[in-house]
C-alpha cells in the first residue's frame, strides 16, 4: 500500500471516530412527547371502539334493566303499603292502592311500559299497557273474531300466567323477549312482594346494535383523521415543550466553553421558565465565582510572591554582603522571620476556612457567658488600639448566656475586631458591644467609623477570598469573614453587616438563649 493510500485511510478513518454515535430512536424528549401522545391517542380511541362497538348493547340493556327493576321495587313497595290491590271501588283497586296510585302520579311516570299485577292465585288485578310500539310481546292482541271484531289484549296467556307463578314461587328475574330474529324486543323484569303480589313490567328495546354497527364504521375513519391531527398536535407540541429545553442545552455547553456570560430568556412562567431564570442564576454565580477565583490568584499570589521575594533577597544578601555584620544579618533574620509567620498564617487560614466550610469541624456546644469573652477578648486588642491612635469602647456588662463552642466564637470575635482595627476612622472609634436581646439571647456587634462598604458590595462582603473596592490592594486574603461566616453557618446564628459610605459600618450576630441546664450539649 502507499503512503497517500495509507494517508488517505487513516483520514477516513479518523472521520468515522468523529461522527456521533447513531442517537436510539427515541433518545430525544421530542420523540418521546410525540410517541406517547400518539400511543394515548390511540389507547383512547381503541376504547372508544370497545364501548360504542362492543358493549354499546350491553350497557343500554343494563341501564333498560335496572330502570325497570327500579319501577317494579316502587310498584311492589305501594302494593305492600296498600295490604291489597282489589277492593270494592268502581274500578275494582282498593282505596289505599288507588290513592297511592293517583298520588304517585304513576300514568305519567309509566309511560312507555307495560305493567300488571296479579295475585297470588296467578289471577290478574291490575293492567296499564303504554308501550311507545303499541304491541306487547308478554300480552298479545288478537282480533275477535265475535260479533264486535275488535282487537282484544290476552292479559291471561299461557306464558303471561307461566310467569306470574314462576315469580310467585321462586322470586324476582329478568328476560328479554323477541317475536321473531332481527324483529321487535322487549325487556321483562318481574318481582314479587312480601305480601303475595306479582309485580311484571316490560318496555320496548331500541336496536342498538344497528347502531353500534353504524359506529363501526365511521370509527376507522374518525380514527384515521384523529390519529393525523394528533401526530401533527403532537409535534407541533413536544417541539415547543422541548425548544427552551434545546436552549438550555446550548447555553450550558457555551458555559462549558469558558462563556459564563451566556444567558436564557424564560419564555414562561411554569417549570420550564422557573429552571430558566434559575440557570441564570446558576450563570450569575458561576461567573462571579470564577472572577472570585481569579482575584484568589491574584491576591494568593501577590501574598506569597511579596513575602518569597523579601526571603529570597534577604537569604542571598546575608550569604552574600552581611553575613560578617552580625547586626544586619540578625535584623534581616527577623524580617525572613516575619515573612515566613505570614505565609504560615496565610496557609493556616486556607485550610481553616476549608474545614469550617467542608463541616469537617463540628462545633462542640457549651453554655458560656458570651458577654464574659467579648470583654475578654476585646481586652487584648486595646493595647493595639492604643498604638495605632484608635479607642476601643468595650460595652458587655450584662452575663449573656449561650449555647456555642467557645473557642469558635472567640475565633469569630477576634476576626471581627481584627477587621474593625484594619478599617479605623479618622476618629480612631471601635466598639464591640454584647446586648442582651428581649425574650433572651444575645446581639454582639462590632463598629468602627471607617470609610465603610459600598451597597453593591454588601451582598457578597462574606464571601471567600471577596474584597471590596476600597480594600483593593491592601495586604490578606480576604478570608477573615469568610471563616467567620462558615463558623456561624454551622452553629445557625444570624448575622449581617450594616453600613453606609463615609460612616462606617457594623458587623453583627446573634445567638439563642442557652438552655436552663449549665453544659447542656446538642
Amino acid at each position: 500500500m502507499t503512503g497517500a493510500a495509507r494517508a488517505g485511510k487513516g483520514r477516513a478513518q479518523r472521520r468515522r471516530e468523529k461522527k456521533s454515535p447513531r442517537q436510539p430512536l427515541f433518545g430525544k424528549i421530542s420523540r418521546k412527547l410525540m410517541a406517547f401522545m400518539v400511543g394515548l391517542i390511540g389507547l383512547l380511541l381503541a376504547l372508544v371502539w370497545v364501548l360504542n362497538v362492543y358493549l354499546l348493547e350491553m350497557f343500554y340493556n343494563l341501564n333498560i334493566q335496572n330502570g325497570l327493576t327500579h319501577t317494579a321495587e316502587e310498584l311492589g313497595a305501594v302494593v305492600e303499603r296498600a295490604g291489597q290491590v282489589e277492593g270494592p271501588r268502581s274500578d275494582g283497586f282498593s282505596d289505599a292502592f288507588a290513592e297511592a296510585f293517583l298520588n304517585g302520579d304513576y300514568f305519567d311516570r309509566l309511560a312507555g311500559m307495560c305493567v300488571e299485577i296479579a295475585d297470588g292465585s296467578g289471577r290478574s288485578v291490575f293492567k296499564l299497557h303504554q308501550l311507545a310500539s303499541g304491541e306487547c310481546l308478554l300480552h298479545p292482541t288478537v282480533r275477535d273474531a265475535g260479533f264486535l271484531n275488535v282487537d282484544v289484549t290476552l292479559w291471561d296467556n299461557v306464558n303471561t300466567l307461566n310467569y306470574r307463578l314462576h315469580t310467585l314461587e321462586y322470586g324476582d328475574s329478568h328476560f328479554t323477549l323477541e317475536d321473531k330474529p332481527g324483529g321487535m324486543r322487549q325487556m321483562v323484569v318481574c318481582h314479587r312482594t312480601s305480601n303475595g303480589y306479582s309485580v311484571i313490567v316490560s318496555t320496548d328495546l331500541e336496536r342498538i346494535g344497528q347502531a353500534g354497527r353504524v359506529i363501526a364504521f365511521q370509527l376507522p375513519i374518525i380514527a384515521a383523521v384523529l390519529l393525523v391531527i394528533g401526530t401533527l398536535g403532537a409535534y407541533a407540541f413536544s417541539r415547543w415543550i422541548t425548544k427552551p429545553l434545546t436552549e438550555l442545552s446550548a447555553a450550558a455547553r457555551e458555559m462549558a466553553r469558558g462563556n459564563y456570560d451566556v444567558r436564557v430568556s424564560p419564555r414562561s412562567s411554569d417549570e420550564i421558565g422557573v429552571l430558566a431564570q434559575d440557570f441564570n442564576t446558576m450563570a450569575g454565580e458561576v461567573a462571579r465565582a470564577n472572577e472570585l477565583q481569579r482575584d484568589l490568584l491574584a491576591n494568593v499570589s501577590h501574598d506569597l510572591r511579596t513575602p518569597l521575594t523579601l526571603i529570597k533577597g534577604y537569604a542571598e544578601t546575608m550569604r552574600d554582603i552581611n553575613g560578617g555584620d552580625e547586626e544586619k544579618r540578625n535584623e534581616q533574620l527577623d524580617i525572613i522571620i516575619d515573612e515566613s509567620d505570614r505565609l504560615s498564617s496565610l496557609v493556616n487560614s486556607v485550610m481553616d476556612l476549608s474545614k469550617y466550610s467542608s463541616g469537617a469541624v463540628k462545633p462542640h456546644k457549651v453554655r458560656f457567658d458570651l458577654a464574659q469573652m467579648c470583654d475578654e477578648v476585646g481586652s487584648r486588642y486595646e493595647n493595639i488600639c492604643e498604638q495605632s491612635g484608635a479607642h476601643l469602647v468595650i460595652e458587655a456588662d450584662e452575663p449573656c448566656m449561650v449555647l456555642a463552642d467557645p473557642d469558635s466564637m472567640q475565633r469569630v470575635i477576634h476576626n471581627l475586631l481584627a477587621n474593625a482595627v484594619h478599617h479605623v476612622g479618622e476618629d480612631g472609634y471601635l466598639a464591640l458591644r454584647a446586648l442582651s436581646r428581649e425574650g433572651g439571647g444575645v446581639r454582639v456587634e462590632v463598629e468602627d467609623h471607617g470609610a465603610g462598604i459600598p451597597k453593591e458590595d454588601l451582598p457578597y462582603i462574606f464571601d471567600k477570598y471577596y474584597r471590596s473596592r476600597a480594600d483593593a490592594g491592601k495586604v490578606g486574603t480576604g478570608l477573615g469573614l469568610s471563616i467567620t461566616k462558615a463558623i456561624l453557618v454551622s452553629h445557625g446564628f444570624a448575622f449581617g453587616v450594616r453600613s453606609e459610605v463615609g460612616s462606617g459600618s457594623v458587623f453583627w450576630f446573634e445567638a439563642p438563649p442557652a438552655p436552663a441546664q449549665p453544659d447542656a450539649k446538642q
